[in-house]
């Protein structure tokens, strides 16, 4: 046997190295986890890439990259730049580690990697990427604004002309915004992104976005225009977080500079200053919280053309910088990303009309409509309706406060100019829906088609996919992603309609769910910097990040605001990058010692709780100890990651003190129970890890039978839908945790799916009376379940970020098959397996530069027809409790489990 895997090895060597270098091919190179990122501010950024070749056990053991500012010289192999040498790493992202960058700059840059053979891949086809300012200083524009009343209802606008007397080669728009905008150039809108720039704690971080601009100028006279909107930098609703009190608060201001290069080589900057215009706009109102207001009468055809007459408008006012954090915007952009049409429109009476767009979603609608000047229509969005049709705002606008009737809750007005067919969609604004209920005040022909909606998200790139025989499994696969981009707009929010907050609980509970479907990490460090920007010196976090103050006194502790070490910790797990831990490390390790300060026996009850239970409560204590101890847990693995041996050992003892604690108070060893054994108590201890390991079978068969006790569905709250099915399925009770996650009936995420729900819902009851949203995230981790459960794809901590894959797939009764899909930083995932009578058909996809440890039942198991021995590429390992244990080269593999 040993002579047949040799030769066969020797064979696959041999035609690597006399197949030349196209059989590896470098693909999909990203920079800061972007394709050609424009306007970019980080010295030392990252790179990525992917192999692809059709041969088996390809792994790549050294790379070398290229960066300059000449293409030429790039596709050369040439990197004046950066030649980053022959790099013996088998692993990404690489970090640039060349010249100090220089603002406004584009490099270039290539990839060839050396396989294990030392054979070279030819290089990759040439990526850029484009530096922004880079320094504060390099700003040049005066912030301006239109006047210091932040109360003015209107928006604003502004223009600027210019003349661009030689030939433009290219020409960059960087612009800072307090607030929303949108830009315009010649009268043609810039970029397709939404709801610019990304909400942060203003008056501490202000984001500014880039954009090529170059086709839209011309030689001759040119027009910027630039609308302002509120956005949560003023904040003129008024609701229960008094975001109309923020400490930032003011009227919208922008800084711009547009650079213009020539074909001569010389540069002029166009910049913000008191010699811009300015007049309100026909946005009459606009709330980042309820709605928006648009008069047509009073539009400006023109406004943002050359030649525009602009002399009854005024002189824009210089104003204050909101920070003097200025720094460049890198992430996936909100977009109008899915256009939904209505499945039906009924008329209520003969001015109102009710669209029904078939599902719930997060985003806005645009109206097409013929008639009467002055005619007003009002666009209500809800969830849900009444039994008379009509629009049931009572689940979404409980902590809604208005002072008057002006700003009606999640209701577009428009005010019609008469002037034939219109068209309005909201700019500063989204929404949480699946019906609008459409009012005029004069008679209107209206059909379903005069109503359209978008899906409104962080626009993402879908990396996981899940499909099986259950088809309401299926069906709360897509429901939970549903629910996640509905709550992603540059942060991680809860609902899209009652609250809009970016909920620190909610986050980290669904981080596994996000990640193992979509290429979330932009959000996430762009969000995790919000929370630097929010951590009080004491290392004290909000419950809602990013704050107007709000949350530092209720709702906050271990619970809640472990995103600062969950977060990064899962960054690091699914992307093999430690970027994002090295930048928390200090913000967790002082929030690990202010709750180790305040609560030195390391138990703590500072905390939330175990957040809408069906129906029994976890003690509060309990759950905020266990969080206490997975931030120091994460500490102390952060700190042996970067080196700090000494803070790896420290953090060590605490977590091993806080759990030796919680075992004194809670743990019975004799019986073993935590607690009064409760699902949530009992699945929190094993999932987190605190269990001994002599009496974890015993800890595991007592939530079995508690499960069973409840009749086979879920007992739980917030934080115990994280672990009742990872603690079951990973004790050994796969198959009841699958009976779990797949009942249809009340409590249980299927009872959703099964009543008509296309998003997750805040609470079990379809007729609870409080925290009722129908678009909540929080209950969303059997999403990541199944990925983890019944595909078996898990990160391993030793080789994070895919480099190695753990695989331990459950093949249930219920499930004829299943298939589960993930783009890992090396290549696509797969792990897919279905029933031929007695046999289970396994089918594994590992990518190249990647590896595999495949967990298997025992039984009799063949690969592709034959003994796995056979095949050079797989190495058996050990039995261990009943399972068989392979280590997998990159490659295809069928297996049979009889």
């Amino acid at each position: 046997m040993n002579r047949i895997r040799s030769f066969a090895i020797l064979v696959i060597l041999l035609i690597a190295a006399f197949s030349g270098t196209s059989q590896i091919s470098v693909v999909n190179l990203r920079c800061e986890y972007l394709e050609n990122p424009l306007g970019i501010d980080e010295p030392n950024p990252r790179f990525t890439w992917q192999l692809r070749t059709d041969l088996s056990g390809t792994a790549q053991s050294s790379y070398q990259i290229v960066v300059d500012t000449r293409e030429a010289d790039v596709i050369t192999g040439k990197g004046n730049q950066w030649d980053s040498g022959v790099i013996q790493s088998t692993v990404v992202p690489a970090v640039y580690k060349g010249e100090a960058l220089q603002p406004f700059t584009r490099y270039f840059w290539r990839v060839r990697v050396q396989d294990g053979s030392g054979n070279w891949s030819d290089w990759s086809p040439v990526a850029w990427f484009e530096t922004g300012m880079m320094h504060h200083h390099n700003w040049k524009g005066q912030w301006i604004t239109d006047t210091h009343d932040f109360n003015l209802k209107p928006a604003p606008f502004f223009r600027k002309e210019f003349t661009a007397d030689k030939k433009i080669k290219t020409a960059r728009a960087y612009i800072a915004v307090a607030g929303l905008y949108e830009l315009t150039v010649n009268g043609e809108r810039v970029g397709d992104h939404q709801l610019d720039p990304m909400y942060t704690r203003f008056d501490r971080r202000n984001l500014y976005v880039t954009y090529d601009v170059t086709g839209h100028l011309r030689q001759g006279g040119n027009a910027i225009g630039v609308l302002l909107g509120n956005g949560w930098y003023n904040h003129q609703s008024t609701a229960v977080w008094y975001f109309d009190k923020a400490p930032w608060r003011a009227r919208p201001k922008f800084c711009m500079d547009l650079r213009v290069t020539y074909e001569d080589g010389t540069t002029e900057t166009i910049t913000t200053g008191p010699d811009w215009k300015t007049a309100l706009s026909p946005v009459i109102f606009n709330s980042i919280y309820t709605a928006e207001h648009y008069d047509a009468r009073r539009e400006q055809p023109g406004w943002d053309k050359p030649g525009f007459d602009h002399s009854r408008w005024r002189n824009a006012m210089p104003t204050g910088a909101p920070s003097q954090n200025i720094t460049a915007q890198v992430l996936h952009p909100i977009r109008h990303v899915t256009e939904i049409p209505a499945v039906s429109m009924r008329r209520l009476d003969s001015l109102t009309w009710m669209f029904d767009f078939g599902r719930n979603m997060a985003g806005v609608t645009r109206l097409a409509v013929t008639g009467e000047e002055g005619t007003t229509i009002r666009l209500k969005h809800a969830e849900r309706i009444y039994d008379n049709g009509y629009a049931d705002m009572s689940n979404i606008d409980v902590h809604y406060r208005p002072t008057d009737d002006t700003d009606p809750f999640q209701t577009d007005i428009y005010i019609l100019s008469g002037k034939g067919a219109e068209t309005f969609m909201p700019r500063f604004n989204y929404k949480g829906f699946q019906y609008v209920e459409g009012t005029s005040d004069k008679a209107l022909n209206m059909s379903k088609e005069n109503l359209t909606a978008f899906f409104m998200h962080s626009d993402v790139p879908q990396t996981g996919n899940i499909h099986s025989s259950n088809p309401t499994l299926n069906k709360t696969w897509a429901a939970a992603n549903a629910s996640y981009l509905s709550n992603l707009f540059g942060f991680p929010t809860d609902c899209p309609q009652r609250e809009k907050n970016g909920w620190t609980g909610d986050a980290h509970i669904a981080i596994e769910t996000g990640l193992y479907n979509y290429d979330g990490i932009t959000i996430y460090e762009k969000w995790l910097a919000d929370h630097r920007d929010e951590q009080q010196p004491n290392g004290v976090l909000p419950a809602i990040i990013p704050s107007n103050g709000w949350g530092y006194q209720w709702a906050n502790g271990p619970d809640w605001t472990s995103t600062i070490a969950i977060i990064p910790w899962n960054i690091y797990l699914f992307y093999g990058d430690s970027r994002l831990l090295e930048l928390c490390y200090d913000n967790i390790q002082r929030y690990v010692d202010y709750i180790d300060e305040n609560y030195p026996s390391g138990i703590t009850d500072w905390g939330l709780g175990d957040w809408v239970p069906v129906k029994s409560v976890a003690p509060k204590e309990f759950t905020s100890s266990l969080y206490f101890y997975v931030d120091a847990m994460i500490l102390s693995k952060a700190a042996g990651i970067l080196g700090k041996t000494n803070d790896q050992e420290k953090y060590a003892r605490l977590a091993e003190k806080i759990r030796d604690a919680l075992n004194s108070k809670y743990l019975n060893s004799e019986t073993g129970i935590y607690g009064t054994g409760l699902q949530t108590e009992l699945s929190a201890a094993l999932h987190w890890g605190i269990v001994p390991e002599e009496v974890r079978a015993k800890v595991a068969a007592n939530l079995a039978r508690r499960v069973e006790a409840d009749n086979k569905h879920i007992d739980v709250g917030l934080l115990g839908t994280k672990t009742i099915l990872n603690a079951l399925s990973d004790n050994g009770y796969p198959e009841l945790a699958y009976e779990v996650a797949a009942q249809e009936t009340f409590p249980s995420w299927g009872w959703w799916i099964v009543n008509g729900a296309t998003t997750f819902f805040e609470n079990w009851p379809l007729d609870a009376s409080s925290d009722i949203s129908m678009n909540h995230i929080m209950f969303g981790e059997i999403n990541a379940w199944y990925y983890k459960a019944l595909g078996g794809i898990f990160p391993d901590e030793q080789q994070p970020g895919f480099k190695n894959i753990i695989l331990k797939p459950n093949f249930v009764q219920g499930l004829d098959h299943f298939e589960a899909s993930h783009k890992s930083p090396y290549g696509q995932i797969v792990s897919s397996w279905k029933r031929k009578g007695k046999t289970v058909e396994y089918h594994v996809t590992i990518p190249a530069n990647s590896s595999a440890t495949l967990y298997l039942p025992g039984g009799r198991i063949q690969e592709n027809g034959k003994s796995p021995e056979q095949n050079p590429l797989i190495r058996t390992k050990e039995q261990a409790k009943g399972m068989h244990r392979f280590e997998l080269q990159s490659g295809n593999y069928r297996f049979s489990i009889r």
